[in-house]
């Protein structure tokens, strides 16, 4: 899979609004994975618990061929991306999913 096919089939499964907030939950999948990640309308306050400029403070990413994460964020990194594949899979969702629950 190159870089430019990652998005390509980019499927949001559900939103729900985080209760305790502005964010919402976004449910998908992508590239053979699938992914939940919490989204916000704006950039925290702590740019250190978001991913990048990316308005995502939670972000977990699964591998559906084999079910391993291959990815996890909450508000800082706690698996990084295993491969390469992965990688590009979070460089997809940070670059705009917050775009697309919030577009602007």
């Amino acid at each position: 899979m190159s870089d430019t096919d990652i998005g390509s089939d980019l499927t949001i499964t559900k939103t729900t609004r985080h209760c305790a907030g502005a964010g919402t939950w976004v449910f998908g999948r992508v590239a053979g994975h699938r992914f939940e990640g919490l989204v916000f309308p704006e950039h925290s306050l702590y740019p250190e618990f978001e991913i990048g400029q990316s308005r995502i403070s939670k972000l977990w990413v699964q591998r559906l061929a084999d079910r391993q994460t291959v990815f996890n964020w909450d508000r800082g990194a706690d698996v990084a991306a295993t491969d390469e594949v992965a990688q590009a899979v979070v460089e997809f969702l940070a670059a705009g999913l917050a775009n697309v629950v919030y577009p602007r």
